[in-house]
Formats: C-alpha cells, sequence, structure tokens
C-alpha cells in the first residue's frame, strides 16, 4: 500500500482573498494530501480551522466550498443601528466607543455552527496522538490559530499559548479563538480575554505574524517526516499594484496591510521558504472589501486551484516524502 502524502500547512491572513486559500487547500487534497497539522490567522485561521474539522470528521473537503459560498460578507461590515443608518460617520462613531467600526458577532454566528456540525466545538475536539513528534503535549492540536496581545505586546498561538493565561487548553472554544484572529485593529473590534491576571486584549494576529511558515518546524534536529507547504494571498514577490487609499479608517488599514505584507515579505527571503510557499494572484482585491461579488470570489478560488497545482507540478515525484525536502515538519 502507498504511503499516504501528508504536508503541514500554514495558511496567511487576507480577509475575504481567503477563498482563494480554500482554492490551494482543495487542488493540494485532490491530488491526495491529507494535512496532519494546520495553521492560520485571520482569514487562514477561519479556512484552517474549517478543514481540520472536515478532516477530523472524515467529510468531503469539497463540501467546504459550499460553506465558504454561504458567507455573506457584507454582514462582516454590519454592526448596531447606528452604524448602519449613518454610515462612514456611524462607523466613526462605534470606532470612538468600541475601539472598532465592526462588531465581528457574525464571524461567530456564521463559523460556530459549521464548526458544530463537523463536530468541534473545543480544541479538545481537535487533540491528536503523534508519538514521533517534537512537539510538546500542550501542542499536540491539528489547529493552531495565531492573535496578537495588546496587552503583553506578544504573538499568541492558540491553543498552545493558553496556559499563560491560566486556562485549559481543552475546553476553549475554537470559534472565539478565530473571532480574535480576525480582529483587524480599528476595523473590528478587539476581543477582550478574560485570563487569570486579569483581563487582556486581542486583535488580528498578522499584526505579529500574518504568515507564520515555521511554526511547525523541527527544533529537535531530527529529519522532517513530512513537509510544510504556505498558502500565501499574494502574487510572488514584487508583484503588486497600485489602488486608491481613501479615508481616516482606509489609510490606518492599509497602513497595517502594509506593515504585515512587507514584513512577511522580507522573512520569506532571508528565512529561504519562497521553495515551500504558494502564491495566490489576489490583485486588486482589499482585505476588507466586503462588497465583493461571486465573480471576484470565483476568481479568487480558482487562482488558489491554479497556484497549487503549479507548485505541485514543480515538485519532484515523492518529494513530500524525502526528509527535509520542502521545509521542515515536526
Amino acid at each position: 500500500m502507498a504511503e499516504q502524502l501528508k504536508a503541514d500547512l500554514v495558511l496567511e491572513g487576507g480577509g475575504v482573498k481567503g477563498i482563494g486559500l480554500l482554492g490551494a487547500v482543495l487542488a493540494l487534497d485532490k491530488a491526495g494530501y491529507r494535512f496532519p497539522r494546520i495553521a492560520g490567522t485571520s482569514a487562514g485561521a477561519i479556512v484552517a480551522s474549517l478543514v481540520a474539522a472536515w478532516q477530523k470528521a472524515g467529510r468531503e473537503m469539497s463540501e467546504l466550498v459550499e460553506v465558504m459560498n454561504s458567507v455573506q460578507y457584507r454582514k462582516f461590515a454590519g454592526g448596531s443601528i447606528l452604524e448602519r443608518a449613518s454610515g462612514r460617520l456611524g462607523e466613526g462613531v462605534e470606532l470612538l466607543l468600541h475601539e472598532g467600526a465592526h462588531s465581528g458577532n457574525y464571524l461567530i454566528d456564521w463559523l460556530g455552527p459549521q464548526l458544530e456540525q463537523a463536530g468541534v466545538t473545543t480544541f479538545r475536539d481537535l487533540e491528536t496522538v503523534d508519538l514521533q513528534s517534537s512537539l510538546a503535549d500542550y501542542q499536540r492540536y491539528s489547529l493552531v490559530v495565531h492573535v496578537s496581545d495588546l496587552s503583553r505586546r506578544a504573538l499568541v498561538r492558540l491553543p498552545w499559548d493558553y496556559s499563560q493565561y491560566g486556562k485549559e487548553a481543552g475546553q476553549q472554544r475554537v470559534v472565539d479563538a478565530v473571532r480574535a484572529s480576525i480582529s483587524i485593529p480599528f476595523y473590528f473590534r478587539p476581543v477582550q480575554f478574560d485570563s487569570a491576571s486579569g483581563t487582556v486584549t486581542w486583535v488580528d494576529g498578522g499584526l505579529l505574524s500574518n504568515f507564520p511558515i515555521t511554526v511547525f518546524d523541527r527544533t529537535d534536529g531530527k529529519p522532517a517526516r513530512w513537509p510544510t507547504w504556505g498558502v500565501k494571498l499574494s502574487a510572488e514577490p514584487n508583484a503588486t499594484a497600485d489602488r486608491q487609499v481613501r479615508t481616516a479608517l482606509g489609510i490606518a488599514i492599509t497602513c497595517l496591510e502594509t506593515l504585515t505584507s512587507d514584513w512577511n515579505r522580507y522573512r520569506l527571503a532571508e528565512e529561504g521558504v519562497n521553495r515551500r510557499t504558494i502564491y495566490v494572484d489576489t490583485t486588486g482585491v482589499s482585505a476588507t472589501d466586503f462588497g465583493i461579488d461571486k465573480s471576484v470570489r470565483d476568481r479568487l478560488f480558482a487562482n488558489g486551484q491554479s497556484a497549487a497545482e503549479r507548485f505541485l507540478a514543480k515538485r519532484p515525484p515523492q518529494e513530500s516524502l524525502v526528509p527535509g525536502s520542502t521545509g521542515p515538519a515536526r
């Protein structure tokens, strides 16, 4: 019997562009790959949580196309009566009153039931048993969600770091971790998390690590058993397009996008991980363009599929079974 193809995945954040991530994942799934561990930030955390849940339940990954198409993107930008009635002025008032222009509640309402129907509510549902892994016991989960802690000025990897807050990781809801990870500063309200020592403020993990490609790299010096591949929501480095930036909120968000994208671009070059990264062309689409239509979504999904197919076509036969061939995995 042929050995099963495996790869750990790291999915970049990118707001509404996240459908491109799913296109890439489904192309890998169609090629026969399974994903022992998946990490993600923001939109990457949304897709990663769904893939981990569907895989755990033994369900067809292709079902996730319908799941993602059920998202009503405009509801992400919905909020209070004041906000809906007064448009940009309302957003400004919400920002002043609640530290974010939009509540982010729609993510909980939509994603929570999707995960639950696959049998996933808390991180305990995603615990793994892997005796050959270099990961510590508290890291034995199939999903890792990245969050930025403003109170401690630190990157938080959930469920790995719940113990630092005096919490039992297995008891924490997956959807709540994802909600924290999508909290684009100023756009979505931050998450106030009650730790054993007081309340801390969590926002978008992309502020500190939008593309955590090294999260599953081995640290014990042993060869990797399978590769870690990343899916990045941008064209190859140096392929960028101009876009207009309007309003104070738009400038603030674009500053954050520039910070995370440029920082991660330099990291890719420094760490030599371009060869294990799938680049999905999302040129012309903003992370917070919640008004995108079906044609744009379909284009992003198709771009993700074709990017993954090109990536696989460049891999030597059975490369994924050669330790350390395209990047380490624990």
